[in-house]
């Protein structure tokens, strides 16, 4: 299965994020390229610890499962799934070119981490390998979102 701590791949992810632009528009959901581009750095912001945030209830409850069942197979993550409330961009638009660098920087950044136990707010304590297959996932899923 693909893992974004593999070089090969976050390389090939980052030729994708470089393709998004102001006028990419998605094929399903309610973000707009800003927000995707926003949502996509703080979740990345958040799968390298460099923000924390509290365990969500219901992750506590369901979390495990619903992972288990996101990295069972290859298969994309299905769309206009729910996104943890910290992630949700709700401001209108930015500067897409400066949001895009800065998630580069984060998908780079995976290549130099030297962290093997990882955090989610809803599926809790990752290995590296679990933290490896949702981020590159999630990533896939959102350029796919926006044709890329």
């Amino acid at each position: 299965m693909k893992t974004i701590f593999d070089k090969e791949t976050r390389d090939g992810l980052i030729t994708r994020i470089n393709s998004v632009n102001e006028n990419s528009q998605p094929q399903w959901g309610k973000m707009n390229v800003y927000q995707m581009l926003k949502h996509c750095t703080l979740s990345d912001e958040m799968y390298l610890g460099i923000t924390h945030y509290k365990r969500a209830f219901i992750g506590r409850l369901f979390g495990k499962v619903a992972l288990k069942g996101m990295l069972k197979d290859d298969s994309p993550l299905a769309k206009n799934n729910p996104t943890v409330p910290q992630c949700k961009v709700t401001e209108p638009g930015g500067d897409v070119a400066a949001q895009k660098q800065q998630w580069i920087n984060l998908v780079e950044e995976y290549g130099r981490t030297p962290k093997t136990d990882f955090e989610h707010t809803f599926f809790g304590k990752m290995t590296r390998e679990q933290m490896g297959q949702l981020a590159y996932k999630h990533i896939d899923h959102h350029l796919r979102q926006f044709s890329n």
